[in-house]
Formats: structure tokens, C-alpha cells, sequence
């Protein structure tokens, strides 16, 4: 296995990291990505390089996810065949909980069930620091609510990445915090096992060396839901006048809701198709128009049977309206999500991009300097 560690402006916890990884784990390579740290960091690396590890350089920084991939890349081409352990800087993750995942990686895949091991803290502990505590726990509401599964630690950056996920893992967007939650949002729709291991909760200094921020990254991990909400708000609105206008013209209900559920539909699917669900929304168009118009069909006599019972219970027709879409908002999601804007590409095969060049997030050649340590291999 290699160990890949992303840091920006480390403390003297990334050094202790290094000899503690040294001792545990002898021979093991560990590549190091300095995502434009400056000059003032520059001793942290000289001592990083001599302890044994590969730095790689940004020349300004770009974000932990295009670090990743910088050291992602390296790792493929240094390393075919070798499955990846990511871990944080900042002295959260112990060398003992590095190797571990990395031998249940390894494990996983020599098995014939590669899969994405992911370290997970007991974050809710009471002891742990309150910014992180709040942060982990709207992270992983989002997270539920957009990917569909829960996991215990949304925010972990100990992962282990089995060898052949690895051109997978090296085509997902993002280039700051999002890259990993665009990985765990997109995992297992693209056909990828995930599996927990627990590990060590360690916070140091009240985790001030933590570069997360809690509101922030947390609407970037929500980000599809919250521009579904966007597109299905405007949809409702349009649904909801055009419903009463149709209904003030013909005077039947049952018409109008079907005449303005065509019109707003059709606005929707365009919508979503290029906006939310854009990432993942690269099948055939006619498949995908047809798996819409089959959802909205459903959807459309799930609407027409509630609005005709509220309305007969006596509701008004806004707010039977509003009543049953709301209703019908998570079910819409989940389905477009997983089923009418899904792909489920086969993984490509590694041996495809271990010759690739280093590539940044927009496919622009990545800029780097590479201070120099023989990679050490496993004995």
C-alpha cells in the first residue's frame, strides 16, 4: 500500500506522523503533497523528505481535492497495481489507524470485493470539540439526504482506495473539501462497495489545525438537493399558474392539472438535466426523457388522486397544491437521482491511466515541483 497525505501549512503533527508511520509501518511509501504552503513551510518538507517521504508541490494552493488527485495520479504511475491510504495532516489519524485500513483494503481486494474503506471517529463523543461536533452532524444530514445511505463520519479523510477504483476515484470533480464528499455521494450509484472501520477519535488543540468550515463545506456535500429544490420551487410555481389559469379557462380540474403538469415537466427535466444533476446526467437523451416520462406519469396520478381528495375534503386548491407537493419532493429526488438521470459506468481498467500525464481538475497540465526522496517500497 502507499500512504497518500495532503497538507497545506502543516504543524509538527505531520512531521510526528511520518516517524510514527516510519516505525509502525517500515518501508512503507508515503507521498507527501504540499498544496502551496509558501516558503515559510518549506523546513516542514526539507524534514518530511528526509524522514522518507515524496513531497510533491503545488505552486499555489488549489484545494485538498486537487491535492489529492496530484498525489492520486503520482501514485498510479509510481505505484501500479497498489492500493492508496489517504490521510489529513493534521495529526487526527494515528499510523496504527492508517495501516489498519490499509491491510482491510488490501484485504477487500484480494478477496475479489474491492471496496473503499473508510476510517470512522465517533464523532457525537461528548468530549469532542463543538464546532466539530455540529459540523460532522449537518454534514452528514446532507449527506443522507443526497446520497441516499448514512454514514457514521462524512468528513473522514482516512480512506482506503483499492488499486483498480483508482481511475474512477481520479475522474470525480472538485478540487477542495467536495472532492471527497462528491466521491461518497457517487460511490455506490457507480457500482462501488464501501466499508466502516473504527478508528481513534483524536482532536488536537481543539482541532484548530482543521481546515474544514462547517456551513460552508456542508452546502457544497448538499449542494444537488439544494439545486433540486431550487428547480423543483420554480417548477411548483409554474405548475401552481399555469394550474389556475387552466382551471379559471376550462373549469375542469382533472385537465388542468394534467395540461400544466406537461408544460412545468417538460421545463423540469430540461432544468435538471443540465443543471442539477449535470455530473451524472450523460446517458442517452431520449432514455433519460423516457425514464422522465414514466416518473412524471406516476408522479402525475399520485397528484391528481390527492388534489382530488383534499379538494374534496374540502382544501383549498393552493393549499391542496402545496400540500401534495411537498409530499411528493423526496420521491421525485430519490428517484431522478438513482434512476432517471443515473449511469453506471463499468470501472475503467487501471493499466488505462498509469501512463496518463498529471492533470489538474479543468485538464490543464498540473504545475509541480518534486522535492526528492527515493520511494520506499514495501520489503
Amino acid at each position: 500500500m502507499i500512504v497518500l497525505i495532503p497538507a497545506y501549512e502543516p504543524g509538527d503533527a505531520l512531521l510526528d506522523l511520518l516517524r510514527d508511520l516510519a516505525a509502525t509501518a517500515p518501508g512503507t511509501p508515503v507521498v507527501l503533497v504540499d498544496d502551496g504552503s509558501g516558503p515559510a513551510y518549506d523546513a516542514v518538507f526539507a524534514e518530511a523528505a528526509s524522514i522518507g517521504a515524496t513531497v510533491l508541490g503545488h505552486v499555489r494552493n488549489r484545494g485538498k481535492g486537487a491535492a489529492l488527485r496530484t498525489g492520486l495520479d503520482h501514485a498510479a504511475q509510481a505505484f501500479p497495481g497498489d492500493a492508496v491510504v489517504t490521510a489529513d495532516a493534521d495529526g487526527q489519524h494515528t499510523a496504527r489507524d492508517i495501516v489498519r485500513v490499509g491491510q482491510a483494503t488490501v484485504a477487500a481486494e484480494a478477496g475479489g470485493e474491492p471496496a473503499m474503506v473508510l476510517g470512522c471517529r465517533e464523532v457525537d463523543r461528548p468530549g469532542n470539540p463543538l464546532r466539530s461536533r455540529i459540523g460532522n452532524r449537518a454534514a452528514r444530514a446532507a449527506f443522507r439526504a443526497s446520497a441516499g445511505w448514512s454514514l457514521s463520519d462524512t468528513q473522514t479523510g482516512l480512506r482506503g482506495i483499492p488499486a483498480v477504483m483508482l481511475p474512477w476515484l481520479r475522474a470525480q470533480r472538485g478540487d477542495r473539501f467536495e472532492y471527497e464528499q462528491n466521491i461518497l455521494l457517487r460511490c455506490r450509484r457507480d457500482g462501488w462497495r464501501t466499508l466502516e472501520v473504527p478508528i481513534e477519535t483524536v482532536y488536537l488543540a481543539g482541532n484548530a489545525s482543521s481546515h474544514f468550515r462547517p456551513i460552508i463545506d456542508t452546502l457544497r456535500v448538499g449542494m444537488p438537493l439544494v439545486l433540486f429544490a431550487a428547480s423543483s420551487l420554480a417548477s411548483f410555481a409554474l405548475d401552481a399558474v399555469l394550474l389556475l389559469v387552466f382551471h379559471a379557462v376550462t373549469g375542469a380540474l382533472v385537465p388542468a392539472i394534467i395540461a400544466a403538469r406537461v408544460v412545468s415537466a417538460s421545463v423540469n427535466f430540461a432544468v435538471n438535466r443540465r443543471v442539477v444533476f449535470r455530473g451524472e446526467a450523460r446517458g442517452p437523451l431520449l432514455r433519460q426523457a423516457g425514464r422522465y416520462a414514466a416518473l412524471a406519469a406516476v408522479l402525475l396520478a399520485t397528484n391528481v388522486a390527492w388534489m382530488s381528495g383534499l379538494t374534496a375534503l374540502g382544501l383549498g386548491l393552493v393549499p391542496a397544491k402545496i400540500a401534495t407537493e411537498a409530499a411528493l419532493f423526496a420521491l421525485g429526488y430519490l428517484i431522478q437521482r438513482r434512476v432517471v438521470f443515473s449511469r453506471t459506468p463499468a470501472p475503467a481498467p487501471l493499466e488505462s491511466a498509469v501512463n496518463a500525464p498529471l492533470m489538474n481538475g479543468e485538464g490543464a497540465a498540473t504545475r509541480m515541483e518534486i522535492v526528492t526522496t527515493r520511494p520506499r517500497r514495501n520489503p
